[in-house]
């Protein structure tokens, strides 16, 4: 047993072993050092990490065993941890940087052999000669460890000293013909001259690197509890973020913590160009590095990621490559992220920027600009964007902006919000037509029209008198120019724009239109929210329609969930709530449909749910709704956003009885080149119903002039209102104009039928009233329309007080009537013998008879033809044997299809 293994362990935990006295000399004459033969001596604070430890024991079943990792990483105690529980013989060697002669080195190998207790016999003899060594020397000693019965573990620490090329090849000549006899263990900041490639390949090799070695959240929290300092494990987990895990830089963050009066805070903020850690950085590795490295390693810290050539762009000089190389090589805190990319570790690259400050001040914003201008060459836009607005140069990143066609990422996309910020700091001294757009896009975006329009025409006015291709940037002018015509209610401002804009895809590059599809996402959802706000709802439909099925991805998102929300309105306005409602869903995220959370997608989208909502007389769920819709910015000037609101808000108020209120809410404030018909329309709609609850019949019916009759439910409404003012004539007029078209939907023909049914009551046909009643309530129940069954008055309750229309308006509008006590029923039908299966385009037909849809509905739902939907339904009959959709309902749930 060696002295090492007889010390106790409290002794071997603390301070250095004591050793048997030394009786040799290196070859230069020089009692050779006590000190490096000797385990480190562990902190009181050292972590033992088994995790590291178990690692470390693989090293007995391969020859050579790697510990790799930057000045600080823990590599060294370690080692000497591990070292310490082994039995003997353990030598331990640590390294000088004058050790670097094949003589001196192997002299020092030997001795710690001797100490270790498994010294070499006689015959293997000891170096002479500092500078070199014998090659019988080493195949003594090779031949002597290969017949020990017991390998020798030997740990070489700061093996990085040792780079003479010679004293590599004969370690690998000792380690090759050592076989089993020795087991080798390099303590390293870098790779060794060693043909490591030939171990991993054949399983021969441990390695435990700087990923590895980094400190877990758990393990940082446990580090700073033997430091005295407290914190919870988020607070350990934010500072290995921020230090990487590196073992040197939680360490003196926690003795920095523990003098403080709010460690945990400390911690979260603490200014590493300021601490020890930026003592330990500069000491331990930019001031080893030559004078060249130092200054590029200086020049990069304003990057967050680099290149080689992009370093020589920083440096003007051409030797960034080997020196990133050698920086990566040497484990100096320079991260290689893959394909010749680079980054420093985050505490580092802190330091190295103040300290670019005091030796080369004023330069950073120099090296921003330069960082830029390469990284806008290269087609790296948000770095461009990053590194222009550092230097202050916002020509360069508006240019950089306009120029690659992504001005649109002012708008949508996951990054808008960075953006508008990164801009917000832009300062009026900026002149170029580049950043005259991106005033004009934030102030647009603001519904700021006058500052918005007045920055788009001084860069129209500067593009026109530039003799250079600029299309990129006359295309972004149509989509601002778009942007502005809807925001004024302008449909020939918009067709204009939209017709310059395809004149001008043809002259931008095709790349660019595909790398940026939001731009005529945003420009096309303009055009279309425009031409709805005209009335024009088939045009608006079309192109509404090309923008809700344009390609995915987050940067086309947002367009095209306003564009489904737009959709959704259009439907509604026609009559559709049920079209609407499943639109609107579409058009509003998931997360944002139940809790309390802060909405996102389309306002639209949910205004049109509100709407629905109030229709089926759902009153809270609307008013939910609506409470969370308020208005941003862009919303409350945008028309059709602002229209919108105004309708749904008048009709809840109407139906909470609150006239008065509704006739306010109905007229938005919201100024508009082109008048909107449905917006006017709505508007007159509530002024005459207000009028008529109050008694005041003819204003009511001087109110419904401006309705336009070109609108179904508008035209319905209006002759509701005409009815309830005793003008028979004026409502059936209004009624008869309504043309039985597709577009017309359940709310269109519920209310024209209850219009009648009315008429009819008051000509005493009560036979024709109940018919009509029977005929609506058919109609409303598939969309659970309740409101104009309520709003419809005194007049209806005794009619569907009758059998008939009860059973039909039981269970949705009127209460379900109790159910008697179960009595024993006719046995069910059997099964039948053979088990259907239906098509999946069968079963989704069956599924909408299900809800009540009509044929002509299932086909617009499911975009078929009618004739496609009654072929469907008859082999549907034929496959349950029955003739008629409630039979074939039933049986299918019978056999629980549905």
């Amino acid at each position: 047993m060696s002295a090492v293994s007889d010390l106790p362990a409290r002794a071997q935990e603390s301070a250095v072993p004591l050793l048997p006295p030394l009786s040799h000399t290196d070859p230069l004459g020089n009692p050779f050092l006590r000190t490096r033969f000797a385990l480190p001596a562990r902190p009181r604070t050292y972590l033992r990490r088994r995790r590291l430890v178990d690692h470390l024991d693989q090293a007995f079943t391969t020859p050579l065993t790697l510990l790799d990792g930057p000045a600080g990483a823990g590599k060294t105690l370690l080692a000497a941890e591990w070292a310490s529980r082994q039995s003997p013989p353990v030598a331990w060697l640590s390294f000088d940087d004058g050790d670097n002669r094949p003589g001196l080195f192997w002299s020092y190998v030997l001795q710690a052999l001797r100490v270790s207790g498994a010294a070499p016999s006689a015959a293997v003899g000891a170096p002479v000669n500092a500078s070199r060594v014998g090659r019988r020397l080493l195949a003594t000693l090779a031949s002597e460890l290969n017949e020990r019965e017991r390998p020798v573990l030997l740990v070489l620490d700061e093996y990085d000293r040792v780079a003479d090329t010679k004293i590599a090849e004969q370690l690998e000549f000792v380690l090759h013909h050592a076989g089993r006899g020795l087991r080798l263990v390099l303590v390293t900041r870098t790779e060794p001259l060693l043909p490591l490639h030939r171990y991993r390949a054949v399983g021969e090799l441990t390695e435990i690197r700087s990923a590895e070695l980094a400190f877990t959240p758990e393990e940082a929290a446990a580090l700073l509890e033997l430091h005295g300092v407290s914190v919870p494990v988020q607070a350990a987990r934010n500072l290995v973020d921020r230090t990487r895990g590196w073992a040197a830089g939680l360490s003196l963050s926690a003795l920095a913590a523990r003098e403080s009066a709010d460690p945990e805070l400390y911690l979260k903020e603490f200014e590493a160009d300021r601490s020890t850690v930026a003592d330990f950085l500069l000491a331990e590795v930019l001031k080893r590095q030559t004078r060249e490295t130092q200054d590029l390693l200086l020049r990069v810290s304003v990057l967050d990621r680099f290149c080689p050539d992009l370093a020589n762009a920083l440096t003007q000089r051409i030797d960034a490559e080997p020196l990133l190389a050698g920086l990566h090589r040497e484990n100096a805190f320079v991260e290689r992220l893959g394909h010749s990319w680079y980054q420093l570790h985050p505490l580092f690259r802190e330091i190295l920027r103040a300290h670019l400050r005091v030796r080369l001040p004023g330069l950073e914003p120099e090296l921003h600009r330069r960082a830029a201008r390469w990284l806008r060459r290269h087609g790296h836009l948000p770095e461009t964007l990053a590194h222009s607005a550092a230097a202050d140069d916002w020509d360069l990143a508006a240019g950089a902006l306009v120029d690659d066609l992504a001005i649109g990422r002012l708008f949508t996309g996951p990054n808008a919000h960075d953006l508008a910020q990164l801009f917000s700091r832009m300062g009026p001294e900026a002149r170029s037509p580049a950043t005259d757009l991106v005033r004009a896009a934030h102030d647009l975006s603001h519904h700021d029209l006058d500052h918005g329009l007045a920055s788009l025409r001084h860069a129209e006015e500067r593009l026109a008198e530039d003799d250079r291709d600029l299309a990129a940037a006359r295309l972004s002018c149509a989509l601002l120019e778009a942007l502005a015509a809807r925001l004024t209610g302008c449909p020939p401002q918009v067709e204009k724009a939209a017709e310059m804009a395809a004149e001008l895809r043809q002259e931008v590059p095709a790349h660019l239109l595909d790398k940026h599809p939001e731009l005529t996402a945003l420009l096309l959802t303009h055009v279309g929210s425009t031409l709805l706000w005209a009335g024009r709802f088939e045009d608006a439909r079309a192109v509404l329609t090309t923008v809700a099925g344009a390609p995915g991805g987050p940067s086309t998102e947002a367009p095209r969930e306003e564009a489904m929300g737009h959709l959704a309105l259009l439907d509604y306005l026609n009559g559709w709530p049920g079209r609407a409602e499943r639109k609107a869903l579409a058009a509003v995220p998931d997360t944002d449909r139940p809790g309390p959370s802060q909405p996102s997608g389309s306002v639209i989208g949910r205004l049109v749910l509100a709407a629905v909502a109030v229709d089926r007389d759902e009153l809270d769920r609307a008013q939910a709704l609506m409470d969370r819709t308020d208005d941003g910015p862009f919303d409350a000037r945008d028309p059709v956003t602002a229209a919108g609101r105004a309708l749904v808000t008048a009709r809840l108020l109407m139906a909470r009885g609150k006239m008065r209120a509704a006739v306010e809410a109905a007229a938005p404030a919201v100024p508009a080149v082109v008048a909107s018909p449905w917006a006017a329309s709505q508007e007159a709609l509530v002024t005459s119903a207000a009028h008529l609850a109050s008694g005041r019949p003819d204003r009511a019916t001087e109110a419904l002039r401006a309705v336009s009759g070109e609108q179904p439910v508008c035209a319905v409404e209006a002759a509701s209102i005409q009815l309830a003012a005793r003008r028979t004539a004026a409502a059936f007029d209004l009624l008869d104009g309504i043309h039985a078209e597709d577009r017309t939907g359940p709310a269109v023909t519920v209310r024209a039928a209850l219009v009648r049914a009315r008429a009819a009551d008051v000509a005493g046909d009560a036979a024709t009233a109940r018919k009509l009643l029977a005929q609506a309530l058919l109609d409303a129940r598939r969309e659970r329309l309740r409101r104009p069954f309520l709003d419809a008055g005194a007049w209806i309750r005794p009619h569907l007080a009758t059998t008939p229309l009860h059973d039909l308006a039981a269970g949705w509008l009127l209460p379900a009537p109790p159910q008697p006590r179960e009595r024993p029923g006719p046995p069910s039908p059997p099964a039948p013998l053979v088990v259907v299966e239906l098509s999946a385009r069968e079963h989704d037909v069956l599924e909408r008879v299900a809800r009540m849809m009509s044929t002509e509905e299932i086909a617009a739902d499911l975009c078929l033809s009618v004739n496609t939907v009654k072929t469907h339904l008859k082999s549907v009959y034929r496959k349950l044997a029955v003739n008629r959709r409630g039979e074939a309902v039933r049986r299918a749930r019978d056999l629980r299809m549905l």
